[in-house]
């Protein structure tokens, strides 16, 4: 029984280890890209956004894996997505 105890107490600071590695790191990754794709998909027109860049726009239109932006009167540029970091601002 004793090689199996002694087995045992090898393997558990391994197993701490990855419980830590797990809480510390993966698991608050994991909520902020929930956070992240809840974003995206309630982006809606007239909101004001950012983006990875940091650009400031109005969405304009919101397609399935782009996002057209107003910059200006008369400038317009699509993004993907993914690079919009936050609503500023809530559209009416």
């Amino acid at each position: 029984m004793a090689p199996q105890s002694n087995m045992l107490m090898q393997l558990l600071p391994i197993v701490l280890i990855f419980g830590i590695f797990y809480f510390l790191l993966i698991r608050p990754e994991k909520q902020k890209q929930k956070v992240h794709q809840e974003l995206l998909k309630n982006l809606r027109k007239n909101d004001e956004v950012l983006t990875v860049g940091g650009i400031r726009g109005i969405v304009v239109n919101v397609k399935d894996t782009t996002v057209v932006l107003r910059l200006d009167e008369n400038v317009r540029v699509e993004f993907e997505k993914e690079s919009v970091t936050s609503v500023i601002k809530k559209g009416e």
